[in-house]
């Protein structure tokens, strides 16, 4: 099995990191075990496609002692505990696929020598796998099915809406804030997909299966602001 890389990451962090899907793969499960049970002196985790930064208050613990505390949340993590770990929802997320919608749907297809439409195919026939939430809870995803890898903005966007789909290399991106971003925009969900005043402000989790399908303006406006629901769940909230 290939040893993960725990180093200290300035005064305050750690970082966790590999290569290679053993290593991705333990990765995301040591991130979700260390979310359910947060060792003392644990501030933050900020996940990444195959790291981890564990943040921590120098005052309370040291580099060392949370290295000895992954290392052993490595050790013992077991099949059933990255099963445990996953929700496995699925859901199926209805986008606006256009130039307003989707700025840079045009340039990705053109990128990727393939037409709109073709483009919008390649994405609506993928299931993505969320791999991790990213800042703002921002669900991000792999699978992709791209003939060669998306490339990501050489300027990038000062101020993406919230519900921005986004792509670069083979990986996808829900945009839950208005923000910056480097990423690719190639469409818009009108759903709300994190809503801090609910208990469970993320609607979608690692380790569930997105599936984008395409829908007109008027559609997108009779769902403006609804929360994102699985498949076969209705938001109790609104019901």
């Amino acid at each position: 099995m290939t040893a993960l890389v725990t180093t200290p990451f300035g005064d305050a962090a750690v970082m966790i990191a590999g290569g290679g899907a053993d290593v991705r793969t333990r990765v995301r499960t040591l991130s979700r075990m260390l979310e359910r049970r947060t060792p003392h002196g644990v501030t933050d985790l900020v996940a990444g496609l195959d790291s981890l930064l564990v943040r921590f208050d120098p005052l309370r613990t040291t580099a060392e002692s949370v290295i000895d505390i992954v290392q052993l949340f490595d050790a013992t993590t077991t099949a059933d505990d990255a099963i445990e770990a996953t929700p496995g929802r699925t859901f199926t997320i209805p986008v606006v696929f256009d130039s307003g919608a989707g700025p840079d749907l045009e340039p990705v297809a053109a990128e990727l020598d393939t037409s709109v439409d073709e483009l919008v195919a390649t994405i609506t026939e993928t299931t993505f796998d969320v791999v991790l939430l990213a800042a703002g809870m921002a669900p991000m995803m792999e699978g992709g099915q791209f003939v060669r890898p998306v490339r990501r903005a050489a300027q990038p966007r000062t101020n993406v809406p919230p519900g921005s789909i986004m792509v670069a290399g083979q990986n996808a991106i829900i945009q839950p804030f208005p923000g910056p971003t480097g990423w690719r925009v190639v469409g818009r969900t009108p759903h709300t997909i994190v809503d801090i005043a609910r208990t469970a402000a993320a609607a979608v989790l690692p380790g569930d299966r997105v599936r984008y399908v395409a829908i007109d303006r008027a559609d997108a406006q009779h769902r403006d602001g609804t929360f994102l629901t699985p498949d076969g769940v209705v938001d109790e909230v609104r019901s």
